[in-house]
């Protein structure tokens, strides 16, 4: 019951650091927004290409703008961790009662909320500019349920990267080198038919795509659950993986102060 009521307290704990920044609050509200309104305005007329497989480039965008959105906020929560380093919190926190996994599962809880607010905003959002979601409230929990995931597991290795290298510098380019690659590198804009082979091969094991194509499929209105599903346990056993390596990068900073 100590490491469930310890991992609440952290959780509340960047909660509250996060509530003292409203500067980055808003930042980070309203950069999905652009992403969706620009994107959507630049993009409008794409779907007028033979086998793109949509008649609504809205619909076909916001679920993965949604996952977008969970992914780079995960990605760069690394960066709390480093300021708690450097400012010797966690060092501090090591030396009380505290569970150890609570450090790390409180960061991930509080990343989890997070995405989840972000995720209902963005379809509010689309909903205003036309959106559709056949799919109803099923669907748009499944595709927040994957957005989800897949940010908590992005985060876990966020947040190992962080412990290992304890450089900003170093966050910031591990993140700018992931990140991208692995938007582009997936179904968020285009339709996956219309990709480069390379590009489509590469992207059936890419984690961004597995939460956009279960987002995209729980929306339709004839969905796929099968590909719901499956893609839902990929991305569950990605997470339980990239919790664990950011478990052993956090006993990799233990023994070495």
């Amino acid at each position: 019951m100590n490491a469930f009521a310890d991992s609440w307290f952290m959780t509340v704990r960047h909660l509250r650091n996060l509530f003292r920044q409203p500067a980055w609050i808003a930042i980070s509200l309203i950069q999905p927004v652009v992403w969706l309104l620009l994107y959507g305005a630049l993009f409008r007329k794409i779907v007028e290409i033979p086998g793109f497989g949509s008649n609504s480039y809205i619909d076909f965008l916001t679920p993965g703008i949604v996952v977008m959105t969970c992914l780079f906020s995960a990605g760069w929560s690394g960066m709390g961790l480093i300021d708690d380093l450097d400012r010797g919190v966690v060092d501090r926190f090591l030396v009380s009662p505290a569970s150890r996994g609570s450090l790390i599962a409180g960061r991930l809880i509080q990343g989890a909320m997070v995405g989840t607010i972000q995720a209902a905003i963005i379809i509010v959002l689309g909903l205003v500019v036309g959106a559709t979601y056949p799919g109803g409230v099923a669907g748009l929990t499944a595709l927040t349920v994957c957005a989800v995931l897949l940010g908590t597991a992005i985060g876990a290795l966020s947040n190992g990267v962080a412990l290992l290298s304890r450089r900003e510098e170093t966050m910031i380019a591990v993140s700018n080198f992931v990140l991208l690659p692995m938007t582009f590198l997936s179904s968020v804009f285009m339709a996956q038919a219309l990709m480069p082979q390379w590009m489509q091969d590469v992207a059936q094991y890419n984690p961004v795509n597995w939460a956009v194509q279960a987002g995209r499929a729980a929306l339709a209105a004839d969905g796929d659950w099968g590909i719901v599903f499956s893609r839902m346990g990929y991305l569950a056993v990605f997470m339980v993986v990239c919790t664990w390596l950011a478990t052993r990068a956090f006993r990799v900073y233990q023994r070495s102060i």
